[in-house]
């Protein structure tokens, strides 16, 4: 018995000691990718990927003739107290010539993207410029070299421009990379000449993706690089030398830096690029129709199984109306690809080749219907302003309170008093209850209700029959089509019990 004690203690003893040399080893491999973790985290130094890039980063100077001003402009208010001061001030600085016109300078960057000299910029650092001078970051103990540059094409909507010099002899350039495989924590880099100082790097990494400012075709990459005026128009390199990005705007109470920087998608900017060369202007796909998201409520009101898509609220003459597509339909799917919401839409139909027949997936009468559209060009919608007018009787009935409005059929002495045209037809709103849902989703006196449940009204007796129906069907909510200034917009209202 003691014989076997002993045994089993001495084999204790030995897994014991084996725990403790297992422990050994799982410390050492620990500390080992502790210190490799480490060594990722403070990173290899930027300097070769710099010095590779930089050649192709260039500095942009305009000038701009500006005429003389009357008077202290700017300054201070027309008729201030102080005017004549100031007057005196801007005399004795400026010498008697003090009205006339001058020369004012601006600076931002830009980026070669081909050796015979084609740059990208931001076309607000080149707007209005009578002339654009582009100087080249130069390399260890080379002269600064500075050429005239002309405008080949801008795009106002990405604010993008394109710019070519004559140089003489092949120039360094960087590539485009692919914006949409950039993930929120990669590193990036900025180059440009911010505040005017020269060239200058900053580091930092993609904070946020598909972020939009103001404009149709907007998508930002976000990043704490620092950005600077005078960044705009510079790119946004990743690690691998590749511009996925131009520097553009800055979110800033005070005008610096503060870490929230927006560069437009490379994945953008390349469609615009290759237009702006080939034509000297853009050429988007335009489908012609008024649209607008689909929110739960208005999905219910519809059939829908879930929000998305595009509510269709117009069809002006364009494309879509000579395809067939009605106001009301929602567009679930273009050219094969779904419809998320109307911004999803707008880029991908301006992406489109003008000219193109396209498949449009629709939902409308409880099922979908696909409609062939093949687009026309936005630039030449934009410049046509046309309209036909045709005058119709006007329908007289009393005043009715429904769903929370005070609504009257449209007479002729309110089609005069709202503006409307003389073929306007349907509801006028005259009152809104300030307690209701309709008052909430921002109806106001003045209104036009010209559909509801999808189908005309002029009548309240037509609105009154919608909302029959809809109940029946067993809605607990009518899509209304209501137009301000002529602008149409779709809103659901709960019928209530």
């Amino acid at each position: 018995m003691q014989a076997q004690a002993r045994s089993i203690s001495v084999r204790q003893d030995e897994g014991v000691g084996f725990m403790r040399l297992m422990w050994l080893v799982f410390a050492g491999m620990m500390l080992v990718l502790a210190q490799t973790v480490t060594a990722h985290a403070r990173g290899e130094s930027l300097a070769p990927l710099a010095e590779q890039i930089s050649p192709a980063v260039v500095n942009i100077t305009t000038s701009t003739l500006i005429e003389g001003q009357t008077g202290p402009q700017g300054i201070v208010p027309e008729g201030s107290p102080f005017e004549d001061f100031f007057r005196e001030f801007q005399d004795r600085n400026n010498g008697d010539d003090g009205n006339r016109p001058r020369r004012s300078n601006a600076l931002g960057s830009g980026f070669v993207i081909s050796e015979d000299g084609y740059i990208v910029t931001n076309n607000h650092v080149i707007a209005e410029a009578d002339e654009i001078l582009i100087e080249f970051f130069p390399g260890d103990g080379q002269p600064v070299k500075e050429l005239p540059a002309k405008v080949i094409g801008t795009d106002d909507k990405t604010d993008i421009a394109l710019l070519k010099v004559e140089a003489s002899g092949p120039l360094q350039y960087v590539t485009f990379g692919d914006s949409d495989v950039a993930r929120v924590g990669d590193w990036v880099i900025a180059m440009g000449n911010p505040l005017g100082q020269g060239f200058s790097v900053s580091a930092g990494i993609v904070s946020a993706r598909n972020r939009a400012l103001s404009g149709s075709y907007d998508d930002y990459i976000q990043t704490d690089a620092a950005i600077n005026r005078g960044n705009s128009g510079g790119p946004l390199f990743n690690m691998d030398g590749e511009v996925i990005g131009v520097n553009t705007a800055i979110l800033s109470p005070n005008g610096g830096s503060i870490g929230i920087g927006f560069s437009m998608a490379s994945n953008v900017v390349v469609k615009v690029v290759d237009q702006l060369r080939e034509f000297g202007e853009t050429r988007r796909g335009w489908l012609g129709v008024r649209i607008q998201d689909v929110t739960e409520d208005m999905a219910e009101a519809m059939g829908l199984d879930k929000p998305g898509g595009a509510l269709i609220s117009d069809v002006p003459d364009g494309p879509a109306k000579d395809a067939g597509l009605l106001a009301g339909d929602v567009i679930l799917s273009f050219d094969g690809v779904d419809v998320e919401d109307t911004r999803g839409l707008v880029r991908q139909v301006g992406e489109t080749t003008v000219g193109k027949s396209v498949r449009v997936v629709v939902h409308r009468d409880g099922g979908t219907q696909t409609v062939l559209v093949t687009l026309g060009r936005r630039e030449d919608a934009e410049r046509a302003d046309e309209g036909d007018e045709e005058t119709s009787e006007a329908p007289t009935e009393e005043n009715a309170d429904i769903l929370g409005l005070s609504i009257s059929p449209l007479t002729d002495t309110l089609r005069t008093d709202l503006g409307l045209e003389e073929d306007a037809e349907g509801l006028v709103v005259t009152e809104v209850d300030e307690a209701s849902e309709a008052f909430a989703k921002g109806l106001r006196a003045g209104d036009l209700i010209t559909e509801a449940g999808q189908q005309k009204v002029t009548s309240i007796a037509d609105l009154e029959a919608r909302m029959e129906e809809a109940r029946e069907a067993g809605r607990k909510s009518l899509l209304l089509l209501v137009r301000r200034g002529g602008d149409p917009r779709f809103v659901a209202l709960s019928l209530g019990e």
